[in-house]
C-alpha cells in the first residue's frame, strides 16, 4: 500500500466541513487533498483562496483542474495507481469540482473522497464514478 493511502485512511469518518482541512474534525474534498499535502509534504505550495459550492461554475474558470496542473504531476487517465489524486467533473460539460485519491486499482478498484451529508468515506469507484474523473494526478517527490 503507498504510504499516501495509509495517510488518507486516517482521514476516514471525518466530518465534512465546506473549507474545512482538519483530521477528525472536519474537511471537504479539497481539503482532505490539502491535509494529505501536508502530512506527506509539508507546508502548502500556494495559498488557497476561499471558494464556494459552486466552485467555478459560473466562471467556467477550470480552478480546480488549473491548481492541480501548477502544483501536482499529471498522468494519463488509463495509467492507475493507488495513491493517485483524482479530478472529477459531475456532469458533462461542467467544470472539474471534486477530488478524490484511487486507494485500490483492477476489478475491485475504490477511491477516498469528502462530500455532504458523508465525510470521508473510501468506495468502489464504480463505471459511473469512472466516467466522472477528468484528470489523474500524483503527489510530487517530497524534497
Amino acid at each position: 500500500m503507498s504510504a499516501v493511502v495509509a495517510t488518507a485512511r486516517e482521514w476516514l469518518g471525518t466530518p465534512y466541513v465546506h473549507q474545512a482541512s482538519c483530521k477528525g474534525a472536519g474537511c471537504d474534498c479539497l481539503g482532505l487533498l490539502l491535509g494529505l499535502w501536508r502530512e506527506c509534504h509539508g507546508d502548502l505550495p500556494a495559498p488557497v483562496p476561499a471558494y464556494t459550492n459552486d466552485w467555478s461554475e459560473t466562471s467556467g474558470e477550470e480552478r480546480l483542474l488549473d491548481a492541480a496542473r501548477a502544483h501536482l504531476i499529471e498522468k494519463q487517465l488509463s495509467d492507475a495507481a493507488p495513491g493517485d489524486v483524482l479530478i472529477f467533473r459531475m456532469r458533462a460539460g461542467a467544470v472539474a469540482k471534486h477530488v478524490g485519491l484511487q486507494t485500490r486499482i483492477g476489478r475491485e478498484a475504490r477511491f477516498l473522497h469528502a462530500y455532504s451529508g458523508r465525510g470521508v468515506t473510501e468506495g468502489a469507484l464504480t463505471p459511473p464514478w469512472a466516467r466522472r474523473v477528468a484528470a489523474r494526478f500524483v503527489f510530487p517527490e517530497r524534497t
